[in-house]
C-alpha cells in the first residue's frame, strides 16, 4: 500500500471523504417505498457530477453502474435497475469516488420505512462493529486487530461475520494492499502506522456467513436468504489515531 506521507495529499483525501460523504447522505435520504434502485443510481450520478468527481465503481471491472444497492438478502455489488423498494425492506448502498487522484469509499445500511426490530438490530450491530473495527486503528496494532475487534462483537451480538468479501487499503487506487478480513486472530499481520488509509467493511448476515453470486456476476446473496447489512469508512491512521475521513457532519460512526 502506499502511505499518505504528505498534509497535502492527506487533505485531498479528506476533501474525497467529505465530498462522499455528502452525496451518500442525500441518495440515502432518498430511500424510500416506490423508489427504484436506478433512482438512487441516477441520483447519485448527478450529485457526483455537480461534486466535480467521478464514480470510482462505474467501469470497474465492468461494472455497469455508478453506485451499488443491496436490497434484504443481498449482501454486496447488488447492481441498481427496476427493482422497486418495498415498505420494512433494508437497503445497503455502497458507493466510492475519484478526486484529484484520490479514492474514497464508504456504505451504510438504511431502512425502507418502518423496519422489524430483527433488520434494526442488524443494521446497529453492523454499524457498531464497524466502530469497534475502527477504535483499533492506531500506531503500533495490528491490521488484524481491527478483524478481530469486528468479528468479536457481531458474533457476540448473535451475527455471522461474511468471508468472502473484505475491506482493503485505499489511496491512489481504489483498492490497494492489504485485504482487510473482518473476521480473524488478533495480533496478526503488518504493525499499524500513520499514513496509512483503510476502507474497512464489515458485512453481517443473520444466519450462515457463507454467500453466492447471482447469474449477473457481481450481485452477492446470503446462501439461506436471510438478512444482510454492509456499512464502511474510509479512515486514516494518523499520529493521533483513527480518522473517519467518510464521516457526515452529526453522523456516528
Amino acid at each position: 500500500m502506499i502511505l499518505i506521507k504528505t498534509d497535502r495529499d492527506l487533505e485531498t483525501m479528506r476533501s474525497a471523504g467529505r465530498i462522499l460523504a455528502e452525496i451518500l447522505r442525500r441518495v440515502q435520504e432518498a430511500v424510500k417505498e416506490g423508489v427504484t434502485t436506478q433512482d438512487l443510481d441516477s441520483l447519485a450520478a448527478g450529485l457526483m457530477a455537480e461534486a466535480g468527481v467521478e464514480s470510482a465503481f462505474l467501469g470497474y471491472r465492468g461494472y455497469p453502474r455508478n453506485i451499488c444497492v443491496s436490497i434484504d438478502d443481498q449482501v454486496v455489488h447488488g447492481i441498481p435497475g427496476n427493482r422497486v423498494m418495498h415498505q420494512g425492506q433494508i437497503a445497503s448502498i455502497d458507493m466510492g469516488i475519484r478526486y484529484k487522484g484520490f479514492y474514497s469509499d464508504a456504505a451504510v445500511t438504511v431502512p425502507v420505512g418502518t423496519v422489524s426490530r430483527e433488520a434494526r438490530r442488524l443494521i446497529d450491530t453492523t454499524r457498531k462493529s464497524l466502530a469497534a473495527g475502527i477504535r483499533q486503528m492506531r500506531q503500533g496494532n495490528r491490521l488484524s486487530d481491527i478483524s478481530h475487534a469486528i468479528q468479536q462483537y457481531a458474533e457476540q451480538h448473535g451475527y455471522s461475520v461474511v468471508r468472502q468479501f473484505v475491506g482493503h487499503g485505499i489511496g491512489a487506487s481504489l483498492h490497494e494492499e492489504p485485504e482487510i478480513p473482518n473476521f480473524g486472530r488478533k495480533g496478526q499481520g503488518p504493525i499499524l502506522k500513520a499514513g496509512m488509509v483503510f476502507a474497512v467493511e464489515p458485512m453481517i448476515n443473520q444466519g450462515t456467513w457463507e454467500c453466492e453470486v447471482l447469474d449477473d456476476g457481481w450481485t452477492a446473496v446470503t446462501a439461506d436468504g436471510k438478512l444482510s447489512a454492509h456499512w464502511e469508512h474510509t479512515v486514516a491512521i494518523t499520529e493521533t489515531g483513527a480518522e473517519i475521513l467518510t464521516l457526515c457532519a452529526g453522523q456516528g460512526s
